[in-house]
């Protein structure tokens, strides 16, 4: 596999215009996003951290000039000031109605935190616009007690796709499955 990193953009209107499907990752802050798609390649190409928030830019990841991951900034994260939270709400916003390279918005939930009020209104906001998405658990492995998953129709959810994925980037559970959604061997 043959992974570039394309760059690191912090606003809409600078990305690049590229023919490739894009696949792109978003959760609260510190769920997991980072690790998720090093495990998905195999490689430390996504910057990790413990502190959550660190990743405010979205950084682009070119695989076999066929296919782009996404990594977007995490929302939920409360040390950020109310205008910086709401220019990464814009451009997040931006970046979901006007890319029509994506192909699918993997919306990550830490398994053993479960679904919060912000991962509800990103859903509403996909539904709204019909942007496809699918929910990933991550961090499964961590899992103290069974959170409660959420219950989801397709008929309530009409962007979201049927499937929800239980991950681990640490055991590589569910690693696969993510691979051929995207389209990785």
């Amino acid at each position: 596999m043959n992974i570039k990193f394309i760059g690191s953009y912090s606003n809409t209107d600078t990305l690049p215009n590229t023919q490739f499907y894009e696949y792109a990752f978003i959760g609260r802050s510190n769920v997991g996003k980072s690790s998720l798609i090093n495990a998905i390649v195999s490689q430390n190409v996504a910057r990790t951290s413990n502190t959550p928030g660190r990743t405010q830019s979205m950084n682009l990841f070119n695989i076999d000039d066929k296919i782009i991951l996404v990594d977007l900034p995490g929302y939920g994260y409360s040390r950020v000031s109310k205008s910086v939270g709401i220019m990464w709400v814009n451009r997040l916003q931006n970046y979901l109605l006007n890319r029509p390279q994506l192909r699918r918005l993997f919306i990550l939930i830490d398994s053993r935190i479960g679904i919060k009020p912000a991962d509800l209104d990103l859903i509403d906001f996909c539904d709204n616009n019909g942007i496809c998405y699918q929910i990933v658990y991550t961090k499964t492995d961590k899992r103290i007690k069974q959170t409660e998953q959420i219950k989801i129709v397709s008929t309530e959810h009409p962007a979201m796709v049927d499937e929800i994925l239980e991950t681990s980037a640490e055991k590589k559970t569910g690693i696969e499955s993510l691979r051929n959604i995207i389209g990785i061997k």
